[in-house]
């Protein structure tokens, strides 16, 4: 994800999507529906997310790009069955090179109008800038890139053995780091080419919710800016059940900074109200700070914590088989 947005047009055109998008987002509605809420298994995601790094660098073009779509092609079909999971290829140019990306999309409950989406990018930066040793290298992305795909992966599992009460359609999106700093237009791939592409007409879920960076260690989840104006009801949920869930260390009750990222470019391109649960802070006039290890070589397994995972697998499965109205 990067800090900050640089481009007038793209600004231009998320306000306008705050105005026309955000009643329907501050609309949504929750209470207790007294359901089953199945268990989650951090451990489970924690593999998940080792696996992806083992394969090295899921940069595009990449071996590990290519061994890694193959994996979560062959684990979303056993979960949700092969009519269920579209492997969405697309092409791109990008200084220079011809990059070849693909975006998963796997549903449950298929048959199910009533929707929401789920997301996160998998693919890991081709150069660490932040780091002060090794700033041409590509990184590990442990948290960056792997850790949102783990937990889907394990939500997928356990949609598989206890299908939810709405549909649920999870996304990886490819290409999301794959820009340079300040270079937005080169962000963010994936998510531009599924919201210009939609692989269902007139797909509508209720909702959207993009994980990025939810397994660190020390991790802090304030309300993320954007978020805030897209769905706030939805925010307010989420961060309420983790207060009850005791995670309310991780999931802060302020607000965050304001982070471009995958979310955005679906609220412009679709109308999806979609937030952001991200590790982040937000300093005293805005400023967006990741943690130490963002884009460095330290964003490995060494930095995953099977707490916050748990934290984030168990929030979200409260909200998806209890909270929401059907």
């Amino acid at each position: 994800m990067a800090r900050y947005f640089r481009y007038t047009l793209l600004f231009l055109g998320i306000a306008w999507f705050v105005y026309s998008c955000g009643e329907e987002g501050a609309g949504l509605q929750f209470t207790e529906q007294g359901r089953d809420v199945p268990e989650f298994s951090a451990e489970n995601a924690y593999h998940y997310i080792e696996t992806q790094v083992n394969f090295g660098p899921r940069v595009p073009n990449f071996e590990g790009h290519r061994e890694a779509i193959q994996y979560f092609r062959n684990h979303f079909i056993e979960k949700a069955g092969q009519r269920n999971v579209f492997i969405q290829q697309f092409r791109q140019e990008v200084y220079g090179e011809e990059l070849q990306m693909f975006n998963v999309i796997a549903s449950f409950n298929p048959e199910a109008e009533d929707r929401i989406v789920l997301a996160a990018h998998w693919d890991t930066r081709p150069r660490g800038e932040q780091d002060p040793d090794h700033p041409e290298l590509p990184i590990p992305g442990a948290d960056d890139g792997g850790s949102g795909v783990g937990v889907l992966m394990e939500l997928a599992s356990v949609f598989a053995d206890q299908p939810p009460p709405l549909g649920v359609d999870i996304v990886l999106f490819d290409g999301e780091d794959y820009g340079e700093e300040s270079d937005l237009d080169h962000y963010f791939l994936g998510s531009r080419y599924w919201g210009n592409n939609p692989p269902v007409e007139g797909y509508n879920p209720r909702f959207g919710i993009l994980l990025d960076m939810v397994g660190g260690e020390n991790a802090i989840f304030p309300k993320e800016g954007y978020s805030m104006q897209f769905a706030p009801n939805l925010v307010n949920e989420i961060w309420s059940i983790a207060r009850q869930k005791g995670y309310g260390n991780l999931f802060v009750d302020e607000r965050g900074g304001m982070v471009a990222d995958d979310h955005i470019i679906v609220q412009r391109y679709t109308g999806i109200p979609m937030i952001n649960i991200i590790h982040h802070t937000r300093e005293e006039g805005g400023r967006v700070n990741f943690p130490p290890y963002w884009h460095t070589q330290q964003d490995d397994m060494d930095i995953i914590d099977v707490n916050t995972l748990q934290a984030v697998g168990d929030v979200l499965l409260e909200l998806i088989y209890n909270r929401i109205p059907t």
